[in-house]
């Protein structure tokens, strides 16, 4: 990814222009100065067919109009997303 969009996105393109990481769809949490954005997104894999959907959560910084990232966290599986998806509800008493 292109750290220095003035749209954050998660879709990367390679060399001969073809996607290799499709972005399905993308959640701002907050924004301002500092954005949370919730990516959910495809990687193409070795045989050239995108995989399972993943989920990313990244924070952007946003400086004279353009966003740099400066951190994010992959959601390696649907067991992790569940795990957190518990332990959010207990938390916060859903």
């Amino acid at each position: 990814m292109d750290t220095e969009n003035t749209e954050p996105t998660i879709e990367q393109v390679d060399e001969a222009g073809e996607i290799i990481v499709k972005e399905l769809a993308k959640e701002y949490l907050s924004k301002g100065a500092w954005a949370t954005i919730a990516f959910h997104y495809q990687e193409k894999d070795k045989t050239g067919n995108f995989g399972e959907p993943k989920v990313s959560l990244r924070r952007f910084q946003k400086i004279s109009g353009v966003y740099k990232q400066r951190s994010k966290f992959n959601v390696s599986s649907k067991a992790q997303a569940e795990q957190i998806i518990e332990v959010l509800k207990k938390w916060y008493e859903i």
